[in-house]
Order: C-alpha cells, then structure tokens, then sequence
C-alpha cells in the first residue's frame, strides 16, 4: 500500500503550485488589458486551483499536526476566488481589497507555518518562509499604491499613455505570480533530504517517518 500514497508528495504540489502561478503570470504579461476586470478575473482562478492544491496537500501529503497552514490557505483561496469571481463587483477598489488582504493573510498563513516548521528542522520550512514572506510584500505594496492614481507620460516618436494604480497593482500580482512560479519550479525540482531518505528507506524495506510536506 505504499506505493500508492507516494503517488502524489510534496514536489507535486510545489510544482502545480508553480504551474498555475506561471499560468497567472502569462495571462497578465501577454494581456494589453490591465484593468481591474481581467486581473480579478486572472486572480480568482489562480485562487481557486491553488486552493485546490491546498486542500490535496492537506489530504494526501501533511501528517494530521501539520494540515492546518494548507486547510487554512484553502479556505482563504476559495472565499477570495469566490468574490472576486463575481463580475458585478470587479472594479478597482475590490482589486486592491481582495487581492491586498488575500496576499497579508496567506502570506502570513505560510510564513508562520514555515516558521514554525524550522524550529523542527523541516528541510521545506525554507520554501514556505520565503513564498509567505513574497505574498505579505505584495499585500503590502498593493496597499501603498492609490487606487485612483493616474499619470499620464509621453514617449518620444510612441505617443502618450496612461499609467493608472489598477495598471500598477495588476502588474504587481502578475510579478508576483511570476517570482512564486519560478522559485516553487525550483524548488519542486531540486532533490530534498526526505527524498534521499525516503529513498534509503524503501532500500532496506522500512517505512518512511511522515514530516510536513514530506512523501508518505
């Protein structure tokens, strides 16, 4: 029966985590149009499939003391993609209010989890750290930005635009969304210490100890 319960682990769910952040990403950078509308619509599906992903890890992957960061992340994904999911309400002071306390909570969220998973000597702690740590400066910035600035700018022989604070804040989450994808890439590439011991484990027979985020 092992066999099937490592069929989804952790690199699994920092790769999807990664694939769908790019996906994110992608649809903001090959966008001409950064109004309030499509970024809550980019964002409320990066919400809900990432919240998706929570609730598998929580499911599969975490050990029962470890399973209340990705319950909780999962709740918040599923209630902001829920809101900002509703046309009705797309405008450019929900952007910044769903989108800014979306990233100071679940920023936070993981930041605590991957703090407290040092003081265990979690090898992963490191990962959570740094993507609670990306999502509390993006909740941050968009909260320093005005949500009715605008400022027009010329360029020579290209003509005159507009940047506006929706422009702004669209483009920090599609940042932000592009630093998560690469950095979860990486890491869900990279060879971990509970793999190789994992590894050895199955060598000699013996069952693997289940850590946070660790394959069971």
């Amino acid at each position: 029966m092992a066999a099937p319960a490592r069929a989804f682990t952790l690199r699994h769910v920092q790769l999807l985590r990664a694939l769908f952040a790019a996906v994110a990403a992608l649809m903001i950078t090959f966008s001409s149009d950064h109004s309030a509308p499509i970024g809550l619509a980019v964002f409320s599906g990066f919400a809900f499939v990432t919240a998706l992903v929570h609730l598998l890890a929580a499911w599969l992957v975490l050990p029962a003391g470890s399973r209340w960061s990705a319950i909780l992340l999962a709740v918040l994904g599923i209630v902001a993609g829920g809101v900002s999911g509703i046309p009705a309400l797309r405008s450019d002071d929900m952007f910044f209010i769903v989108v800014s306390s979306w990233a100071i909570l679940s920023g936070g969220i993981e930041l605590l989890a991957g703090i407290r998973a040092r003081r265990t000597g979690d090898p992963l702690a490191r990962d959570a750290i740094t993507v609670g740590a990306l999502g509390v400066l993006l909740g941050i910035v968009l909260l320093l930005i005005p949500s009715g600035f605008v400022q027009e700018y010329t360029i020579d022989k290209a003509g005159t635009f507009i940047l506006s604070g929706i422009i702004l804040g669209v483009g920090m989450f599609g940042g932000y969304a592009a630093i998560v994808a690469v950095f979860l890439g990486i890491a869900g590439l990279t060879p971990k210490k509970v793999d190789a011991a994992a590894a050895a484990d199955e060598s000699t027979g013996s069952a693997a100890p289940s850590v946070h985020g660790g394959e069971r």
